[in-house]
């Protein structure tokens, strides 16, 4: 913790956020196990909050709502106004104990992952942009007393009425009516959606008056999570330019340590010989552009020196192209799509830690993108750029390791875009299973993280024909929701999904059924 924050603090940003209020606010219904844990758990961050505060920052710790035990849950069983009054004692406890926290930041919109099996866990309560706005309403006279904030963040899966609220002008203004207090700001991803490319400028961030943060992710959980270049300070210059206006923005938050089901473990700001550089470099480089209204260029140069900065620039710039024209399919990614109350992601085969090369990602690609030769050249002429860069980054004295690792990676990305757009051939399948066996013996988990590689060439059953009239049918190109949405897709089909629980079958894909919430908490 002293290294990262005398790190932090001297990049220039004046606040940390830490994990998590409930293992750190004890209740007397908690088991006597668990009240030890909290105990030892509230020594030990007593320690580390001192750090932090010694470093000049402030700290702000986070909180799903609502966390439960198993004792908490046959206490209080599912009357939600005692949970709530739960939920607010938990709280202003645990500011009382801690004047030295600055504040809390609320997620309503998800819960623990499904593989969390923690005694201590969230789920998901607030149900509704009403629900929303009576629990602000219950907490904020707690901060106010206390001269604290509350930030609420707007990021949900799309779970329940309030799983719009990312997006949905209504149900965000519905959830904030009348709430205007000095100690309430809203925190927002930058899109309406997840962090990913292609995504404009959530337009939320100009529809209410509150104090607002944008939120940027400098480790990329869907682009490497810091394991090669994937840089993101253009889109933060454009971001920045825009939110010149009405935002009223209080200032930005940037995820550098968590974020994502995956195996990659570079920490921003802790690793040894610049492991960390691509999270560093996002990290700061977001931070001058937004504070300081520095140019990309200059924030580059900044952090590299003079002499390295036009090899890096240059590094980036071709990086830049390959993640948004090789990793992402821009006649795809470019579409708006939405299912139920999400935004499709932009990303559908390359996700986390896992490339899918499979029948069913090939129909729906090939179904959706609708001029496949225009993917396929970008693709190439993307790859083709690798050569450059493995100079570039010798020159800028920049992780040459990294860049190659990638180029074996985005090799197989390139065999999948031939398997998806090009006519069957079985050639290139057994092309694809010797480049798989080649990457991971060339980079073996036990000595660096890696992608892994799903394969599966077994026939998709659903026809082309089906597949465009169930996605006319569930799916649609406009934010605001059809009749069909309301009877079918929204309740009648949500319905169907809680009755059967296709959700935990086996036939669906195991990273849907076990990692984050599972592909349940879509239709609740």
């Amino acid at each position: 913790m002293r290294k990262f924050t005398r790190e932090v603090a001297a990049a220039g940003f004046n606040a940390v956020t830490v994990d998590d209020l409930a293992h750190l606010a004890p209740h007397p219904l908690h088991e006597p196990e668990t009240a030890a844990r909290i105990a030892v758990f509230r020594e030990e961050f007593a320690e580390l909050f001192r750090i932090i505060q010694e470093a000049g920052l402030q700290i702000y710790v986070t909180s799903d709502v609502l966390p439960v035990t198993p004792a908490i849950e046959a206490a209080l069983g599912q009357d939600r106004q005692k949970l709530e009054e739960y939920y607010r004692a938990l709280v202003e406890g645990f500011l009382k104990a801690h004047p030295e926290v600055a504040g809390l930041v609320l997620r309503i919109g998800e819960s623990d992952g499904v593989d969390v099996k923690d005694p201590i866990r969230t789920r998901l309560h607030v149900r509704s942009a009403a629900e929303t706005n009576r629990l602000l309403r219950t907490l904020l006279p707690v901060f106010e007393r206390q001269e604290r904030t509350l930030i609420l963040r707007t990021w949900t899966v799309g779970a329940h009425r309030v799983g719009d609220l990312i997006w949905h002008r209504r149900t965000l203004a519905k959830a904030l009516v009348g709430v205007n207090s000095p100690s309430f700001i809203l925190s927002m991803k930058y899109g309406e959606s997840d962090f990913f490319r292609y995504l404009p400028l959530n337009r939320a961030f100009f529809r209410t008056p509150h104090r607002k943060i944008v939120e940027l992710q400098a480790r990329r959980e869907y682009e490497g999570a810091g394991e090669f270049p994937s840089f993101i300070g253009w889109d933060c210059e454009q971001f920045a330019r825009e939110l010149q206006g009405d935002a009223n923005l209080a200032g930005i938050s940037v995820w550098c340590q968590t974020g994502g089901w995956h195996r990659f473990r570079r920490l921003a700001f802790l690793e040894e010989n610049d492991r960390d550089f691509w999270l560093r470099l996002n990290t700061v480089v977001a931070l001058r552009i937004f504070r300081d209204r520095e140019s990309v260029e200059d924030a580059v140069a900044n952090l590299v020196g003079v002499e390295r900065a036009p090899a890096a620039l240059e590094l980036l710039r071709h990086a830049e192209t390959v993640v948004k024209e090789l990793h992402y399919i821009g006649d795809f990614a470019s579409q708006k799509l939405f299912f139920r109350r999400v935004r499709i992601p932009p990303l559908l085969h390359v996700y986390w830690d896992c490339l899918f090369i499979n029948h069913a990602v090939r129909k729906v690609l090939r179904h959706f993108v609708q001029d496949p030769e225009r993917a396929l050249r970008e693709g190439e002429a993307a790859y083709a750029l690798f050569p450059r860069m493995i100079e570039l980054a010798r020159a800028a004295e920049l992780p040459v390791a990294d860049i190659e690792h990638w180029r074996d990676f985005c090799h197989l990305i390139r065999l999948a875009r031939r398997y998806y757009f090009l006519p069957f051939e079985p050639e290139l399948t057994e092309r694809i299973r010797a480049s798989k066996k080649a990457y991971k013996k060339a980079w073996p988990s036990e000595k660096r993280q890696r992608y892994r590689i799903k394969l599966s060439f077994e026939p998709f059953k659903v026809k082309r024909q089906t597949l465009g009239w169930l996605s006319s049918l569930l799916l649609r190109r406009q934010r605001g929701y059809r009749l069909i949405d309301h009877v079918l897709t929204l309740n009648l089909l949500g319905l169907v999904f809680r009755l059967f629980r296709p959700g935990k079958s086996k036939a669906v894909p195991k990273f849907l059924r076990k990692s984050a919430m599972g592909v349940d908490a879509l239709f609740r």
